[in-house]
């Protein structure tokens, strides 16, 4: 009777071992299930040492499961039920010291090599720093070929529109941001195929140059990825790391990656969208950057408090609403709702000041948005959501301020 157990439970594990080999198989042609190869020529390197490192690994398992099972079978007590005496082999202890370690240096010499391209920043014809922000990334455009100087930096933000990521209906049922559980059921745009992952500017990037990253944070600790890249670097205050690209000529697109390190609440909205281009069409396009870059500031007054509200609610879904809610309700920052803060004239001269040049938990805009997008969006915030203070704040009074 227990042979007869022993013998079914040894088919029915070797069949479900063959039928989970047949799944693994499937399980590695399907990019969602698997790690992606990507589209560099070092990011697919890693995606054959991860296959051939795995399938190592699983035969190894296949085989110290399979000898446990030998040995549980044909030597139970039922069969022999006085132990055997001796105490060692030689060979045997030999023979596993020795192929593991046979094994161990071939998976750590293509290993090795992977891990010391994927430092080799050197010779790189493109520098892009890019910094980490609480919850976004900013890039700045160092040198480029011949040109030392460009000068060309801004903020990347999530373009998801806070109604999808704050209702609970389309976000999962969940209530973030102290959303209002009677919001359930209104009609909010449907998520797009990238919801969470578009933005506002693209980091934008030439195909056939190597591209190196400078990467480090102004406040905690994230981390830059674009899976398709290859590449992953851990951004770190007062620190600077690197890593490269280069995407192949006819590879040009949209790439997407994410923050891969939890930097806080709102880690899950902070996306990187890379738009890759021709040499020729990232040379006109950092030119345009160039000269907006050298250009004085738009400190062109608004005609009239509807046209500043309109500029002001965009800067606002872009840049505030995933501290202080998608209505102005509150969350991470305070609530602006009816609060004194901007309905009081009295500190209208405050609240330019703090936007301008941050406070506390809150980053410095200064950097981040133009006179006139700040102008908007304080305005914005002190007319939104019933506050109607009527106040209209001109660049010039935020140019001052700075």
């Amino acid at each position: 009777m227990q042979s007869t157990l022993f013998h079914r439970a040894a088919v029915g594990l070797t069949s479900l071992m063959i039928s989970g080999m047949v799944a693994a198989s499937d399980w590695t042609e399907r990019s969602d299930h698997n790690l992606r190869p990507g589209v560099t020529a070092v990011s697919k390197e890693v995606y054959d040492l991860h296959t051939t490192v795995l399938w190592i690994v699983t035969i190894i398992g296949l085989l110290v499961f399979g000898l446990i099972l030998i040995s549980m079978i044909r030597h139970r007590r039922s069969k022999h039920p006085t132990p055997a005496t001796f105490h060692e082999n030689v060979f045997l202890e030999v023979l596993w010291t020795i192929v593991p370690f046979i094994i161990l240096i071939a998976m750590a010499v293509p290993a090795t090599r992977v891990l010391i391209e994927l430092e080799d920043t050197s010779n790189a014809e493109l520098t892009v720093k890019v910094t980490g922000h609480r919850w976004k990334w900013e890039y700045e455009y160092l040198t480029y070929e011949d040109d030392n100087n460009i000068g060309v930096s801004f903020i990347s933000n999530l373009a998801t529109p806070p109604e999808q990521y704050e209702n609970p209906v389309l976000s999962g049922g969940l209530f973030p941001y102290g959303t209002a559980k009677d919001r359930v059921g209104q009609d909010f745009p449907e998520k797009s195929h990238n919801y969470n992952l578009e933005v506002d500017n693209k980091l934008v990037l030439p195909s056939g140059q190597k591209i190196r990253f400078l990467i480090t944070s102004a406040d905690v600790i994230h981390s830059f990825w674009v899976p398709d890249f290859g590449g992953k670097k851990d951004a770190i205050p007062g620190f600077v790391n690197e890593t490269w690209a280069n995407i192949p000529e006819g590879q040009e697109g949209i790439y997407y990656g994410q923050c891969a390190e939890l930097c806080g609440k709102n880690h899950a909205y902070m996306p990187v969208e890379a738009k890759v281009v021709s040499q020729k069409e990232f040379a006109t396009w950092l030119a345009q950057k160039k000269e907006e870059a050298a250009a004085a500031p738009d400190l062109t007054p608004f005609p009239d408090l509807d046209t500043a509200l309109s500029a002001g609610e965009k800067v606002y879904k872009a840049n505030c609403a995933l501290c202080h809610g998608a209505e102005g309700q509150g969350g991470i920052g305070p609530s602006f709702v009816g609060d004194d803060y901007v309905t009081n004239p009295e500190h209208l001269e405050d609240h330019i000041h703090t936007v301008v040049n941050g406070r506390n938990a809150m980053p410095s805009f200064k950097a981040q948005l133009t006179p006139k997008e700040i102008a908007a969006v304080i305005t914005f915030e002190r007319n939104a959501w019933g506050n109607d203070t009527g106040d209209l704040i001109q660049p010039a009074d935020v140019h001052d301020q700075e």
